[in-house]
């Protein structure tokens, strides 16, 4: 997927947080440890350093929602991480996703804290990030 692409998958999934845009996407793929595993309906751009894997966003397209893209992404973001070394996998997830969420727990992440106000919506109110996490290679 180029980064335009990824640009407007992103741009149909968020409002809150906004969408990355290409350039963006570019300077995070240049970055040390990032990987990007794409499927037809979604991807996941994850990162994976020093012991530690940090899940960046994960996009499937409205239309293809609820038909394992998102789990099948999830596991395959452990897997790599596993294999650059991480031991540790983490992420922030909006308070009020709660598609997301339960897809994050059904994969065995756990909620580790909270960052107030985090996410900014367009009409100016403000939701909590939830910080999730799990051991790598524990059972969900």
């Amino acid at each position: 997927m180029t980064p335009e692409a990824l640009a407007a998958l992103h741009a149909a999934c968020f409002t809150v947080p906004r969408p990355w845009t290409a350039a963006e996407f570019t300077e995070l793929l240049a970055r040390q440890g990032t990987f990007l595993l794409p499927e037809p309906a979604g991807f996941l751009l994850g990162c994976a350093l020093a012991g530690e894997a940090e899940l960046l966003t994960l996009a499937v397209a409205p239309d293809a929602r609820r038909a394992g893209t998102g789990a099948r992404l999830v596991a395959q973001f452990l897997a790599e991480a596993a294999a650059r070394g991480a031991e540790t996998a983490f992420l922030e997830v909006a308070e009020d996703n709660h598609a997301a969420r339960a897809l994050y727990e059904r994969a065995g992440f756990a909620q580790a804290g909270r960052r107030r106000d985090y996410y900014r919506h367009p009409g100016g109110t403000a939701t909590d990030a939830l910080v999730m996490t799990r051991a790598i290679g524990a059972q969900a």
